[in-house]
C-alpha cells in the first residue's frame, strides 16, 4: 500500500535530524516566524511528531528568545485549538468512551478535580501526553479559563527548559547555570500557577 502524502510528509519529518530540520526552515526564511510556529502548533494534531527538534530548531534558528516565543506560540494555540475543538464535537462521545474504558473514568475525575496542577504538570514535560490531556479536559467539565492557564504556563516552562538546554548545545557543559535554570523556572511557575489558582478558584 502506498503511502498518502501526509503520511510521507510525517514519515520525512520524524527522519531529519536537527541540522536538517534547520536547513529547512531556513529555506523558508522568506516566510518568517511562520514555519517554527506551524511546525509546533502541527504537533498538538500529530503528536507522533518530534516536538523537541522542532523546539530546539526553532531556538538554533530565531534565537534563544524569539525562537522559544515561536515554540510557545505554535504548541500553546494548537493546544487549545484541539481543547475547544473536543469541547465542541467530543463531549458526545463521553458516554461512550465511559463504557468502552472504565478505567478512564478515573483519568476524567483526576483531571477536572485537581483542575490546574495535572494540566500544568503534563504541559511541562515533553513527553508527557498532553495531546490527551488537551482532549480529556475539553471533553471533560475543566473550565476554559483554568485550561489555558495551565497550559499557557507548562508551555512555557517546558517550551523555555528545552530552548535552553538546545540552543547553542556544544556550550552547554561551560555554562551549567542553564539545566540549573530550566529546574528553577519549573518550579517557580508552578508556585506561581499555584497562586493564580487559588486566586481566582480556578478548580
Amino acid at each position: 500500500m502506498q503511502m498518502t502524502q501526509l503520511d510521507q510528509w510525517i514519515h520525512e519529518i520524524k527522519q531529519m535530524d536537527l541540522d536538517e530540520l534547520q536547513q529547512t526552515l531556513e529555506s523558508f526564511s522568506v516566510l518568517g516566524p511562520l514555519p517554527g510556529i506551524a511546525l509546533t502548533m502541527a504537533e498538538s494534531f500529530l503528536p507522533i511528531l518530534p516536538l523537541l527538534v522542532f523546539v530546539a530548531a526553532n531556538a538554533n534558528i530565531y534565537g534563544l528568545w524569539l525562537g522559544s516565543l515561536y515554540s510557545w506560540l505554535g504548541v500553546s494555540v494548537g493546544s487549545i485549538i484541539v481543547f475547544l475543538l473536543a469541547r465542541k464535537i467530543g463531549r458526545r462521545f463521553r458516554p461512550w468512551l465511559q463504557r468502552r474504558f472504565p478505567k478512564l473514568e478515573k483519568f476524567f475525575d483526576w483531571v477536572e478535580h485537581r483542575g490546574f496542577t495535572p494540566i500544568f504538570l503534563f504541559a511541562c514535560f515533553p513527553f508527557s501526553p498532553s495531546a490527551l490531556i488537551n482532549i480529556v479536559s475539553g471533553i471533560g467539565n475543566v473550565p476554559f479559563r483554568s485550561f489555558v492557564l495551565a497550559i499557557l504556563l507548562g508551555k512555557a516552562v517546558m517550551i523555555f527548559g528545552v530552548s535552553v538546554l538546545s540552543f547553542d548545545i556544544a556550550d552547554l557543559a561551560e555554562e551549567p547555570w542553564r539545566a540549573v535554570l530550566a529546574v528553577v523556572l519549573v518550579f517557580v511557575m508552578w508556585f506561581g500557577g499555584k497562586k493564580l489558582e487559588s486566586h481566582y478558584k480556578l478548580k
